[in-house]
């Protein structure tokens, strides 16, 4: 499985997003099917992340000079 940067990225920011939601204080409507399969494949793909170790030296630190 091939994953460019970009991709990552959107994964990586799509996760901090969801967590840094605050919790909702009414119960929601359950989803239907299709938000459960797409949630579900989020966590695998997210998890599957998680488990490739990814060298520091893969991508370099930004230097923003003016």
């Amino acid at each position: 499985m091939k994953l460019t940067r970009r991709k990552l990225a959107t994964v990586l920011v799509s996760a901090t997003a969801l967590a840094a939601q605050p919790p909702q204080s009414a119960p929601a409507p359950a989803p239907d099917s299709d938000l459960q399969t797409a949630r579900g494949r989020q966590q695998a793909n997210a998890a599957a992340l998680s488990r490739v170790p990814i060298p520091m030296a893969t991508e370099p630190a930004f230097q923003f000079k003016a």
